[in-house]
């Protein structure tokens, strides 16, 4: 079943939020640091006052900021996890971004190699692998290979499936990942990849290869990243 765009994107006000999380990783506003006037930030991110009230009282929830009465928003602390992107490690050379993707197809197929990798005995099973293209603030900056295995759905489109996958396991397939392991190099993209990225063909790329496990403690997903170095970076941050 094709999912509308509403259920597929996520809410304006959680992509303000998830934003306004990176741009404080990333070290645009420190901690103890005043943020811009909620009317000066709302022109910036374009977006309505109202709309970004919600994002801001979300993050003084998640316990990130202090709004001052008569004062301001404050910065209290930098994110520790816990955000729908916290997994997600490419930032614009300038830092930070609000990340989004576009699925470019779904489909089902068999791979020994990759099979091995999620540790299953029946290396001969259906696999399904899903092709995207990743944004950041608008930009495209990365192209994505992604395989879960086939167990999880007997149908998938790329209509049916959020922005989000980390949120599309929780919600459809009722796992949800716990922690990665990235091997970070550099590598000549796939055709398919630099055209989606407008590069020429045998590009050589960053390339991140990631294992995913989820809460049963299982594989339950491994993806290949292809990153765009003229626009953006990985980063990885610790405390």
């Amino acid at each position: 079943m094709a999912l509308n765009d509403s259920q597929t994107r996520l809410p304006l006000y959680l992509q303000i939020s998830e934003l306004l999380q990176r741009e404080i990783a990333a070290g645009h506003w420190l901690t103890g640091e005043r943020l811009p006037t909620e009317s000066q930030l709302a022109q910036d991110l374009g977006v309505a006052v109202g709309t970004l009230r919600k994002a801001l009282s979300k993050l003084e929830s998640d316990g990130l900021l202090e709004r001052r009465q008569g004062s301001g928003t404050y910065v209290t602390k930098p994110p520790e996890g816990g955000a729908i992107y916290q997994f997600f490690r490419l930032e614009l050379l300038k830092g930070g971004g609000l990340p989004t993707a576009k699925t470019l197809s779904v489909e089902p197929i068999k791979s020994p190699e990759i099979a091995r990798i999620f540790g299953h005995g029946d290396v001969d099973r259906t696999l399904w692998r899903i092709r995207r293209l990743r944004f950041l603030s608008r930009e495209p900056i990365a192209s994505e290979e992604i395989w879960i295995d086939g167990r999880h759905a007997d149908d998938l489109t790329p209509e049916g499936m959020h922005e989000s996958l980390y949120m599309h396991y929780r919600t459809a397939f009722n796992f949800w990942i716990t922690h990665v392991s990235d091997e970070v190099s550099c590598q000549a993209a796939p055709a398919w990849a630099c055209d989606n990225l407008k590069l020429p063909h045998d590009s050589v790329c960053g390339w991140a290869a990631r294992r995913s496990w989820a809460n049963n403690g299982q594989i339950e997903e491994f993806s290949n990243t292809w990153f765009d170095p003229a626009v953006c970076r990985y980063v990885a941050r610790w405390s």
